[in-house]
């Protein structure tokens, strides 16, 4: 704008001659004022886009991999790559628009986008800064991953008993009335969640309370693993989970700091709170294990490490780096304790603690949220910001995303078991579910 109106304002000093020249000042104000797409911006969105991707294959499925017996290893890594291809390509027929369509209501969008109708290389979405955006593609890709790891992260609860075609149909369904609607409630506008001004920067109600919750309904559903509480269920390999934990931090990076839509001082803030909060995590829940008088283990500091990066996601952006800090502190010493102690006395199998770290951990992110903005805590909060108000919001959210979750999760499991059963017979849990349900091995000596 400020060449413009240089030549503007020499135009009116010099004269009638320059008069002539207007209609090009009047065709380059009105390109300046076009929205821009940054090439820098969308490097990065398809950057982030892939680190998402690599957080579920290979980083969530070594992670929960590692967490069962042998036996069961090779089902729970089909299970996560079989899912995820299913869920981008709902995401493309039918995931998108209604999440993000044109129209609809305050828990759907339209329609008009259904197999990406009208969609061309061409189109935009808006990011966050007035007059920027990026290829709508991009905006889909993203967003079509992060529809991916959700559903696969359910699967935490239900590994070593569920047959595979159960987990597909239970998948088609709940991505169907769970997922969409609760992405658009949370993130569209017109979405009922985000119409209240709740605060979820990346996902912490939408991602992580949604798969926990349904990761847990599943597991009443489908009950106990054979010999569950009565014999050894030890993981098979930290070693696994460990590298599945490391690049599911590394991907996470895209998964908060690519919610910026921009590469800027938002997406700064995002990654230094995503170190931060993890690290706190680490240490607090492996401090809560010596408190509870158990040692330090692997195991404690891999789901630390989750537990704070889940709680962090609704605040990547909203929080300052002390107040990040003070999320990871939080969710590693109360999901530690949930799954140390609580869990063992509710007896409810959820194997992999799906839902006691990301539903627990996701709740106290979503929640806290409204205290990290404080400027206290280096929030980006003004002065007339009204915590009070704003955590009644916080919670409100929560509770919708807990019912809906909740409902939509048993709606689905029921299907699922109506048509396919739901669980593998007990020959099949005994032997394991590798070549029960897939005729081979993970490993082969």
């Amino acid at each position: 704008m400020k060449p413009t109106l240089g030549l503007a304002g020499r135009a009116l000093a010099y004269g009638a001659p320059l008069l002539f020249s207007l209609p090009a000042f009047a065709q380059e104000a009105a390109e300046a004022a076009a929205p821009v797409v940054d090439k820098g911006d969308v490097a990065w969105m398809m950057t982030a886009t892939v680190l998402v991707m690599a957080m579920i294959v290979p980083g969530l499925a070594l992670f929960y991999g590692g967490l069962v017996r042998t036996k069961n290893m090779l089902s729970v890594l089909t299970q996560i790559i079989a899912v995820a291809c299913l869920a981008m390509l709902m995401w493309a027929i039918f995931g998108y628009t209604m999440a993000f369509g044109d129209g609809g209501n305050a828990f759907i969008a339209g329609f008009g986008k259904m197999f990406l109708a009208g969609i061309t290389a061409d189109s935009t979405v808006a990011t966050f800064s007035d007059g920027f955006v990026i290829p709508e593609f991009v905006f889909i890709a993203f967003q079509m991953t992060f529809s991916a790891i959700t559903v696969a992260l359910v699967i935490g609860g239900l590994v070593e008993r569920i047959k595979f075609s159960a987990v597909m149909i239970f998948a088609a369904i709940w991505l169907t009335i769970v997922y969409y609607p609760i992405a658009h409630m949370v993130w569209a506008t017109g979405g009922l969640i985000f119409e209240w001004g709740a605060l979820d920067f990346a996902g912490g109600t939408v991602v992580h309370i949604n798969a926990g919750v349904s990761a847990l309904v599943g597991a009443i559903i489908l009950g106990k693993r054979l010999g569950y509480q009565k014999e050894t269920m030890a993981p098979h390999s930290l070693t696994m989970t460990l590298i599945g934990t490391g690049l599911l931090w590394v991907g996470w990076f895209g998964f908060n700091a690519g919610s910026a839509l921009e590469a800027n001082g938002g997406a700064g803030l995002a990654l230094i709170n995503t170190f931060l909060a993890t690290a706190a995590a680490v240490l607090f829940w492996m401090l809560t294990e010596r408190m509870l008088g158990h040692k330090s283990s692997l195991l404690g500091a891999c789901s630390g490490a989750i537990a704070g990066l889940v709680a962090i996601t609704p605040a990547a952006g909203n929080a300052g780096p002390m107040g990040a800090i003070l999320l990871g502190l939080v969710a590693g010493i109360l999901c530690c304790i949930f799954v140390m102690k609580i869990k063992t006395k509710l007896g409810i199998d959820e194997s992999l603690d799906a839902f006691g770290i990301h539903a627990v951990g996701g709740i106290i992110g979503s929640i806290l949220t409204a205290v990290t903005m404080l400027p206290a805590l280096g929030g980006p909060a003004g002065d007339d910001y009204a915590v009070g108000a704003q955590l009644i919001i916080q919670i409100q959210a929560v509770v919708v995303a807990v019912i809906w979750a909740a409902v939509g999760s048993a709606i689905a499991f029921g299907i699922a078991k109506a048509v396919t059963g739901l669980r593998v017979t007990e020959e099949v849990e005994r032997e394991g579910l590798d070549l029960g349900e897939h005729g081979e091995r993970a490993y082969n000596y």
